[in-house]
């Protein structure tokens, strides 16, 4: 067993060692931290279910304003 040991710890001291310069496991620091960046990102690039509303309703308040607007000139013509 002592044989063992000393015959493959250089491969476990250098699979650690490979484990921690790669960062292959994520810790929930990290990984918090990276959620927030990525929530940030999507905030300035998207909007939201209810902005969209809103500028849908302004939108067709717009089009019926324009629509009247139509009409009048049409009238007065």
């Amino acid at each position: 067993m002592d044989n063992f040991f000393h015959k493959y710890a250089p491969l476990l001291i250098l699979g650690i060692a490979v484990i921690f310069q790669y960062n292959l496991f994520v810790t929930p620091a990290i990984l918090e931290q990276t959620h927030r960046e990525i929530l940030k990102e999507v905030s300035q690039v998207y909007i939201t279910k209810s902005e969209f509303v809103i500028m849908r309703e302004q939108l067709s308040d717009i089009n019926k304003k324009i629509d009247k607007i139509y009409d009048l000139i049409n009238e007065r013509s």
